[in-house]
């Protein structure tokens, strides 16, 4: 990233981020220079900002930031009535669904037009239920909502909402990309399943053996688990029934700190198994799984930081010059996708009202100009999922072939194992959108 620019994010950091009325917030903004500047438009983050997975919510939160900054820093929204910036609102659920209701209620009272959520299908579900109602109550103050990371397929499916947009691949075409790639493994003839007891992992634990069944219907699945969410601090009882099992790899969907101590307690074992995972790539993963993890751990992401070439390469970087915290190493493109295409709906629906700027996204194509060519996607209207390239990677040291970056200074990253164009992995959908007027 150009000095320039880095200087332009930075300066317009203030405006970027606020905490709303009533809320906690650790970061205000507004000064006395921005006093006559247009009203920005608020985008409330509605996550879990306190408690067991807080440092995933911080780690979306980074990502976000990154990009509201990256429209003001080019003027922000160009509207008819002439340009905004972008306001993110920082609101914590503490990782409860009814703290995340209460906060949804608090953003529309505000008038806040777009909400952001990912960190937990259980709570999405719950917030594009509470929106339905909401915009049918009061249409003069409808609501979109943005989701960055709940995957539970049924949320673009049978619970699908024209007021509900999701930027990630669901759990069904991850998985697809992920079992694509396990299937290669002749050796492989033994897997253990193991997610965490809501929606999205009970989903994940049933549609692994689905799929195995259809892909490698040798492989004997030697264990399912389902365990209480963000509650177990120690996964050793987990890892004892995964040894017992004899099991080679496991197949999980956990994510936070529900992976990482999962993962610590196999290795503390010693056990030789691949991770076939959806999140091991980062949040603290590869710095506690180290040398075990070489060649064992995989991941899916719709992009990683070794997808390499040059745009690739730029855009790692430029996060890094903007939080060089290694701690703070965190980087997802859809993340960065999400305000761009929001942004870009905006601009040509020219207008902030959720009703037009929904229809605008419907239509909505990414190319990754913005990003400098990284990534790309469309919005399906259909169903108002994104399909997009996935990546499988798997952990190998920092300097081999392949792994230029690694994650969050563990001197681990991960290397491309296969990229799947979006067609290759996007799933039929069954929605039965409900359209307004």
């Amino acid at each position: 990233m150009a000095a320039g620019l880095v200087a332009a994010l930075h300066a317009t950091c203030a405006m970027a981020v606020t905490p709303p009325a009533g809320a906690s917030a650790s970061t205000s903004t507004s000064t006395s220079a921005n006093a006559n500047a247009p009203e920005p438009i608020r985008l409330a983050m509605i996550e879990g900002l306190s408690g067991p997975f807080a440092n995933a919510g911080e780690a979306v939160f980074r990502n976000l930031l990154w990009a509201v900054e990256r429209v003001n820093a080019r003027g922000g929204v160009k509207l008819p009535g002439g340009a905004r910036q972008l306001q993110l609102v920082r609101m914590d659920s503490k990782g409860n669904t009814e703290e995340a209701l209460g906060q949804l209620r608090l953003a529309t009272d505000q008038g806040i037009a777009y909400v952001l959520q990912g960190n937990s299908s259980a709570t999405a579900a719950a917030l594009i239920d509470a929106l339905n109602k909401h915009n049918q109550r009061s249409p003069a103050q409808r609501a979109l909502f943005l989701n960055y990371s709940a995957v539970e397929p049924a949320l673009t499916n049978e619970k699908c909402s024209f007021w509900h947009f999701r930027f990630d691949a669901h759990a069904d075409m991850r998985l697809n990309a992920l079992t694509e790639v396990l299937q290669a493994d002749s050796r492989l003839k033994k897997v253990y399943l193991i997610g965490q007891d809501y929606s999205f992992g009970q989903q994940v634990v049933k549609r692994s053996r689905e799929m195995l069944q259809a892909k490698r219907p040798d492989i004997e699945v030697v264990g399912e688990e389902l365990h209480p969410m963000g509650r177990v601090k120690d996964f050793l009882p987990y890892a004892t029934k995964i040894r017992a099992s004899g099991a080679q790899a496991v197949i999980t969907g956990n994510w936070g700190n529900d992976l990482t101590l999962l993962v610590k307690a196999v290795r503390d074992l010693g056990l030789n198994v691949k991770f076939y995972t959806f999140y091991g790539n980062a949040l603290g993963v590869p710095a506690t799984i180290g040398d075990a993890g070489i060649g064992s751990v995989l991941a899916v992401a719709e992009w990683h930081p070794n997808a390499g070439g040059a745009a690739s390469d730029r855009f790692v970087e430029s996060f890094r010059t903007r939080f060089p915290d290694p701690k703070e190493d965190y980087l997802h493109a859809r993340m960065q996708a999400i305000i761009e295409v929001l942004a870009s709906s905006m601009e040509r629906a020219r207008s902030t009202e959720a009703t037009a700027v929904a229809r605008a996204m419907e239509q909505a194509v990414f190319d990754g100009k913005v990003l400098g060519g990284v990534h790309s996607g469309r919005m399906r209207a259909e169903d108002h999922q994104f399909l997009q390239p996935l990546y499988v990677s798997v952990m190998d040291r920092a300097g081999r072939d392949g792994v230029r970056f690694d994650a969050e200074g563990s001197g681990y990253g991960f290397r491309s194992v296969r990229r799947f164009d979006a067609a290759e992995v996007a799933l039929p959908q069954s929605c039965k959108m409900q359209r307004p007027d």
